[in-house]
């Protein structure tokens, strides 16, 4: 028997005004998957996350967490946007702890929890540096531990490493996956990258715009773990050109500019 959803998404629509950003959307995803939305800017992507998130008051439809109603309740998962958002005035060590001191006030317990966190996934010699001190790739590091030491078992991931140049992002990549198999979190991603989002995943859905709605979910059967050589492989270049189908047949029929669509890493 299948294990019961860790998120189910169920008819969801969202309306602003006159404008419909979503439309009947409807998705479970398992316990310790790791699932990637992709779509075109528009698609309602971000939309969704921040239904998810809830930081949105929904239209209409439900969004369950372990057969929980959480719409519209604000810190039930973790929620990592593209800009680091880290605090200047903290060090690595107060950043990681942030959720904590926010909520309840971080103890001591708190700092031990992200200092072996922290160490364990290469920060362990930057905790008292303070966020200027560090590269692009290394804030988005403190960013994700940020949200990890939440202790949110969903994790929402929006575009968290668009901002990075290819080779970094590689790297991000792979650390990700790490952390990912090692602490058996349930990870949605939002990307516009379709490299990234076959490297990353266990499943893709494929978002098609105005309104917002599931055009397709694919199975990703790359056996893990993945290394780099992967991209090259033909089970790889195969979805690629599916997914690249999928997405450029929808921009011809919605009149959506070619600069929007996936750009691989």
């Amino acid at each position: 028997m299948d294990a019961a959803p860790k998120l189910s998404i169920q008819n969801l629509s969202q309306s602003f005004g006159a404008f419909k950003a979503l439309e009947q959307v409807s998705l479970d995803i398992k316990p310790g998957e790791f699932v990637c939305i992709l779509g075109a800017s528009g698609c309602g992507k971000s939309t969704l996350f921040n239904a998810v998130s809830g930081l949105l008051k929904i239209t209409s439809g439900r969004i369950l967490l372990d057969g929980r109603n959480i719409a519209g309740k604000p810190g039930e998962v973790g929620y990592m946007l593209q800009k680091d958002l880290l605090l200047p005035w903290r060090t690595v060590l107060g950043n990681i702890t942030l959720g904590a001191s926010l909520t309840r006030g971080a103890t001591r317990a708190d700092r031990i929890h992200a200092a072996e966190l922290a160490a364990h996934y290469g920060l362990g010699d930057f905790l008292r540096h303070y966020p200027r001190a560090l590269s692009g790739g290394m804030r988005q590091r403190v960013a994700l531990m940020r949200t990890i030491a939440a202790g949110r078992d969903l994790m929402l991931l929006d575009e968290p490493f668009g901002a990075l140049d290819s080779q970094t992002r590689i790297g991000m990549q792979q650390w990700l996956l790490q952390i990912w198999r090692e602490l058996s979190r349930t990870v949605l991603f939002v990307t516009h990258d379709v490299d990234e989002a076959i490297f990353l995943a266990d499943r893709v859905v494929v978002m098609q715009p105005r309104p917002g709605r599931i055009g397709w979910i694919l199975d990703i059967e790359i056996p893990r773990p993945r290394a780099m050589d992967c991209l090259t492989s033909p089970a790889f270049v195969e979805i690629k050109r599916q997914i690249m189908d999928m997405l450029y047949s929808q921009a011809t029929l919605h009149g959506v500019p070619d600069s929007t669509l996936a750009v691989p890493a």
